[in-house]
């Protein structure tokens, strides 16, 4: 009998031997959208590292409730990952702010190198204390203003125009900046309020901005480029505590081999969609380097303001990996 409990209990040591996982994976975004893609190729990569013992169920379109909602459930642990946008965590780490502030970055390699780099894992290292863990940044965009009423070539063309914005201080404080009016309304009331003209105009990436149809109710799309937006993959400190050193890793792993396809993926479908617009008869518009420059001197003392609430280490950071990165 020795020899068998002695066997069996070697049964229990290989990492085959591990029990299933079932990890529930929310998110906001259509199951059409780069976000959902990144979802689907990180399931794959889990399922094909683990022996299909841990599978990922995709949740997308909010079905499991909005970002707020999602983030409780994390905390709890009884949802074990969702990937929302960065802004949705300043209201727990407020230093995540520093992400939506106005034209940090002015291209792709930048964001990658600002958010993968020390200031994205300084970020990142605050949040278990809050019930969360972080697998890493993907790839939302560049937001870009549509609006009814005239192309957006300079700060100036933004003066009194009615501009739905994320309910978030930077957002409001930059548009007040430029003279708009900015207006915080739920995402899921946008088309309503667009087409009833109680708004001239919106501000999302150009993938959102096809995907809910707002070239029906919005003439003019102009390349501001004004903020850099992120997904962050999350994940339940509770179910994350629960999982063995191994099975983090192949977490961890699938997550970092996903980043980059769906990055890709995301960057693909923001270039095809810039056509995809103009093809629905959106008038498109970019800026100048000069009128760029502008609008980002415009925003400065936004950035300043909100700045010096955050915490000074991490501020200098940002600041630090700004100048490293736009060397």
């Amino acid at each position: 009998m020795l020899a068998v409990a002695g066997l069996c209990a070697g049964l229990t040591a290989p990492s085959w031997a591990q029990q299933e996982r079932v990890i529930r994976f929310g998110h906001l975004n259509n199951a059409d959208h780069p976000v959902s893609f990144g979802v689907k190729r990180f399931a794959e990569l889990l399922s094909a590292k683990s022996g299909g013992k841990m599978k990922v169920q995709e949740f997308p379109a909010s079905q499991l409730g909005n970002e707020m909602q999602q983030q409780s459930a994390l905390q709890g642990g009884v949802q074990q990952m969702s990937a929302p946008a960065t802004t949705s965590l300043a209201g727990i780490v407020k230093e995540f702010g520093l992400v939506d502030f106005p034209f940090s970055v002015n291209s792709f390699a930048q964001a990658d190198a600002l958010l993968d780099g020390p200031l994205g894992q300084a970020l990142i290292a605050r949040l278990p204390e809050k019930g969360l863990v972080a697998l890493g940044y993907w790839d939302l965009g560049f937001r870009n203003v549509t609006n009814s009423k005239r192309p957006i070539t300079k700060p100036e063309d933004l003066e009194g125009l009615k501009v739905r914005v994320i309910p978030n201080p930077v957002f409001l404080e930059t548009f007040k900046a430029f003279k708009a009016n900015p207006v915080p309304m739920p995402f899921a009331e946008l088309y309503g309020a667009l087409e009833a003209k109680a708004v001239d105009g919106q501000e999302n990436p150009y993938a959102v901005i096809l995907s809910n149809k707002f070239y029906e109710v919005q003439k003019f799309v102009s390349a501001t480029n004004h903020v850099y937006a992120a997904n962050i993959v999350l994940v339940s400190k509770k179910f994350w505590d629960s999982l063995t050193p191994a099975e983090q890793k192949m977490m961890n792993d699938a997550a970092n081999e996903a980043r980059g396809y769906q990055r890709q993926v995301s960057r693909a479908a923001a270039q095809k969609a810039v056509g995809d617009l103009q093809a629905k008869g959106a008038q498109f518009n970019e800026l100048s380097a000069a009128e760029q420059k502008r609008m980002r001197e415009i925003a400065k003392p936004v950035v300043d303001k909100f700045a010096a609430q955050y915490d000074p280490a991490i501020v200098k950071l940002y600041n630090d990996e700004l100048a490293r990165i736009r060397k």
